[in-house]
């Protein structure tokens, strides 16, 4: 996601601004800019791409001492150096993390003032907002005072007033921001890599306070502004170290972020109406019949997607493996979409899937976490999820993400096509909002699930079941069990056992059991007792506490809508394979033969 830096202090800002932002680069940016004051003057210089593209239209020997800086992952508007930060307005200059969610509804305040924007962000608004409080409260922190209780959603700002050249400025709310201090001067940063090369004494700045800083002092005000003493905090480690936030690995990071990941998303094309789902999907209205093409953990997503749509909009869904489905004769109608899932949007068999498609005049949509990338260029239409920067390469947020499109995708189908209910809808638009607090809940009760995970980790076989739904997300949790452990775990759909494969359950073989399509949950504990009778170790994930005790361990699913539970069903079996693989010192964040984006075929 996005980056922000910003220093002030007594020697030269541009190099260390520059060189805050390269720290940040991991996050994923599509854009960078910087702002800085010389001879009492606001001068932004920004670009498009890579940082490299700024550094060259930049003189690292300028006299300027005070500056900003930004690295842009695109959520308003294309991006382009229009939409790169910082921004300006009136005597305001700033950079943004996060999302102003009543950002349209303030555009429009400002419209009527007379206020006129050149880009298609959230964070011009923010900026002309702060120059029309400005205006009124005549004094810079009344005014961001003012702001935090008008901004809705997620900042952290970096901020410079023309009238104040002496000090840079900063708040938050949700997305993080430290200030960072030393003898040369002090910084402004989201996160800790950005001044590790000039300090490791850092303060965390909360929620809705306001920070002052100036070359040799800092000072921060609650939301009273009344002035507040803060610990200054010592960071010990690496680089690498101070990227993953304080989690051991990526990936754990990358797992804890997911209440972030499906709000971030969720927020971005649904409002909590209809209509907003109208707004972002009415051009699906037209689709009798989907292909759904995708490889790995998109593959999954995509195959929950097709129980999803067929079942709550009676649309007929194909799903294929890319790099099958590339090869295949294909039996296409002028009513079919090919959804293209890619995370990278540069997989190779899908996008060759994608130009197969094109050349036979189908129509295509992209599901895609990389803005600008050559699947998300070549589609007719594109969605992006909002999983920012996933560095691990077993994927965790990105996937939940894609699931969390496949859930509005099916929530708008199944109700223009009358299949949910008003009832239906009213309670299915609840569930959405309270997400983001269960999956957080289930991410903190990791403890269980690593006891479970201690329980069954020197096993050289485990075995995932499940029937419908459960058993795409068997898949996905085989998957992630296998690619970071290297341990031969394969899913099954429970009623195929006894054609086979139950000649390979032992005394203690795992065997979890993923239970939550109550239609489905009778014959399933039919299936479990019969691999529990020939000795297996049953872990049972289910969204209903059994009547008798036919399993060893349960992993307890909170009650959901159906449309939503296997997004909470994959947490815990993502964790446990996490802490399988760490009992068993696997490199988990790069798993041995593979790579985050597959780019050949």
């Amino acid at each position: 996601m996005c980056g922000i830096i910003g220093y002030i202090g007594k020697e030269k800002c541009i190099p260390k601004i520059i060189s805050g932002l390269e720290a940040l680069e991991y996050r994923g940016y599509d854009s960078a800019g910087i702002a800085y004051i010389k001879n009492n003057k606001v001068i932004i210089k920004k670009e498009k791409g890579k940082i490299i593209n700024l550094k060259n239209n930049l003189n690292f020997d300028e006299e300027t001492y005070l500056g900003i800086g930004h690295t842009r992952w695109a959520t308003h508007g294309e991006a382009n150096k229009v939409n790169a930060h910082p921004h300006n307005i009136g005597k305001w200059t700033i950079v943004h993390n996060g999302i102003i969610e009543n950002y349209a509804e303030l555009k429009l305040e400002l419209l009527d003032k007379g206020y006129t924007f050149k880009s298609n962000t959230d964070t011009e608004v923010a900026c002309a907002k702060l120059d029309d409080l400005y205006k009124d409260e005549k004094d810079i922190l009344k005014t961001l005072k003012k702001a935090t209780t008008i901004f809705k959603g997620s900042y952290a700002f970096g901020i410079i007033c023309s009238d104040d050249s002496s000090n840079l400025y900063a708040i938050r709310n949700t997305s993080p921001l430290i200030i960072a201090t030393s003898d040369e001067g002090n910084f402004i940063a989201s996160d800790v890599p950005a001044i590790l090369n000039y300090t490791n004494k850092y303060i965390l700045l909360d929620d809705c306070e306001i920070a002052k800083i100036s070359n040799n002092s800092i000072n921060i005000y609650n939301s009273s502004l009344e002035e507040i003493k803060k610990d200054i905090l010592t960071f010990e480690g690496s680089m690498e170290v101070a990227a993953k936030n304080g989690y051991e690995h990526f990936m754990l990071k990358e797992i804890n972020e997911q209440d972030k990941v499906f709000k971030d998303t969720i927020n971005f094309y649904f409002d909590g109406t209809i209509d907003s789902l109208k707004n972002n999907f009415s051009f699906l209205d037209k689709y009798k019949k989907i292909d759904i093409v995708a490889c790995g953990s998109a593959y999954h997503t995509g195959l929950i997607g097709k129980y999803l749509i067929e079942n709550y909009a009676n649309i007929p869904v194909n799903v294929e493996v890319a790099s099958e489905y590339r090869y295949k004769k294909c039996f296409y109608d002028k009513d079919t979409l090919v959804i293209l899932v890619s995370q990278s949007g540069e997989t190779a068999d899908t996008l060759a899937a994608l130009r197969k498609a094109k050349d036979d005049n189908i129509d295509t949509l992209a599901i895609v976490n990389v803005i600008g990338s050559s699947i998300a260029r070549e589609a007719d239409k594109v969605i992006y999820i909002k999983a920012g920067c996933e560095i691990a390469v077993a994927t965790t947020k990105a996937y939940t993400a894609q699931l969390a499109i496949f859930s509005l995708i099916t929530t708008y189908l199944g109700f223009i096509n009358k299949i949910i209910d008003e009832y239906e809808l009213t309670n299915l638009l609840d569930d959405f909002k309270k997400m983001p607090k269960e999956i957080k809940k289930i991410i903190d009760d990791y403890k269980k699930y690593f006891d479970i995970a201690d329980k069954i980790f020197k096993n050289k076989q485990i075995f995932f079941i499940g029937r419908g739904i459960d058993y795409a997300i068997s898949m996905e949790a085989s998957l992630k069990l296998k690619e970071i452990s290297y341990i031969n775990s394969v899913a099954y759909q429970a009623g195929e056992l006894k054609h086979g494969t139950i000649s390979l359950i032992e005394k203690n073989t795992p065997v979890i059991a993923i239970a939550t399509d109550k239609k489905l949950y009778e014959k399933t504990v039919s299936n479990i007792k019969e691999v529990k009778s020939r000795g297996a170790n049953v872990i049972l994930v289910s969204n209903q506490l059994p009547d008798d005790k036919f399993y060893d361990d349960l992993i307890l699913i909170p009650q959901i809508h159906p449309i939503l539970v296997s997004i909470l069903t994959i947490i815990p079996l993502q964790l446990l394979a996490y802490k399988v693989a760490k009992n068993n010192n696997c490199d988990i964040d790069k798993p041995r033969n593979l790579a985050k984006s597959v780019t050949v075929e």
